[in-house]
Parts: structure tokens; C-alpha cells; sequence
């Protein structure tokens, strides 16, 4: 048995240290906007988290450094737009770089994941509740929530869950 010593009205060092961090961050990103998706600590759910409003690049860069912070994101997955044959395309390009910039940066590991057709789906969800173009925002984060499902879907699967940058 063995005590932990603190004064009164202290809390233990035990009890103050934070967990490290085990979250994972996805990214549905696009030129006017980029989709936030957060899985939970056991990296079992994903849940859809914000949207932002795309200004420049170091703001971009500084806003997601500040939520990987305030998240506890230890890994980052960005959505890589492929055509439906697997081929690349400008925005799949634009993406990867990206995703490079995001590591290189933030100092967080950063892998690509297959994106095809979630965007089409996360319309598809939301179809039945609006049709308004202003419901259009939260589909990003949606879009995102996707991507990080099936990247987690595929850690728990087997070893090749994506691209590493």
C-alpha cells in the first residue's frame, strides 16, 4: 500500500498530470472550407466536431495547431479526394501537400485516407432533413466524420489503414 502526499486543499501530482494524448483528428479538406472530425480517446467513434471557414495558410495552420492542442490529438487523418478508378487529381494533389505541411508544422503525424464518395454520402445523410443550401457547413464536418470511421474501421482491421505522408 502506499500513500500520496498532499496539503490540504492541494491535489496530488498524481491526480494533476494529464493523460497524453490519443485522439484522432480528420480533415475534409477543401478550398473555402475544412471539416473537423474527433475520435474519442479509445479511438472507437468518430464524431463530427466544426467546420472552418478557410481564410489563409497560416491561419488555417494556427487554428488547427490550437484544436489539436485543446483535443488531445495525437494523429491526424487527411481525406485524399481519388477518382472512383484510384487515380489522383489536382485537388488530390493539393491535398497531399497539405497534409505534408500539416506534419511538418504541427509535428503530428499525418496520414492520407481514402475519401472516395464520403462527401456524396454525407449529402445523402442529410438530404432527408434539408434541402437548404445553409445546412451545407455542418456536411464538411459530416464529410470528415466519415473519413476518420473508416480509417479507425481499418486500424482495428489490419496494419495498412493509410497512406503515410
Amino acid at each position: 500500500m502506499f500513500a500520496v502526499r498532499a496539503r490540504i486543499g492541494e491535489i496530488p501530482e498524481v491526480a494533476r498530470r494529464k493523460t497524453a494524448p490519443n485522439r484522432v483528428l480528420a480533415i475534409d479538406y477543401g478550398r473555402k472550407r475544412i471539416g473537423l472530425a474527433l475520435s474519442d480517446e479509445l479511438r472507437m467513434t468518430a464524431q463530427p466536431l466544426a467546420v472552418l471557414v478557410r481564410r489563409n495558410r497560416q491561419s488555417d495552420i494556427r487554428r488547427l495547431r490550437q484544436t489539436c492542442r485543446d483535443r488531445g490529438v495525437a494523429q491526424i487523418v487527411v481525406g485524399h479526394p481519388l477518382h472512383l478508378s484510384g487515380e489522383g487529381n489536382i485537388m488530390a494533389e493539393e491535398t497531399a501537400r497539405f497534409a505534408a505541411r500539416l506534419q511538418k508544422e504541427l509535428g503530428i503525424p499525418v496520414e492520407l485516407q481514402d475519401e472516395r464518395l464520403t462527401s456524396w454520402e454525407a449529402e445523402q445523410m442529410a438530404a432527408p432533413t434539408s434541402h437548404s443550401h445553409r445546412q451545407r457547413q455542418p456536411i464538411d464536418a459530416v464529410a470528415a466524420a466519415l473519413v476518420l470511421r473508416e480509417y479507425l474501421d481499418r486500424k482495428r482491421s489490419g496494419p495498412a489503414a493509410g497512406k503515410r505522408v
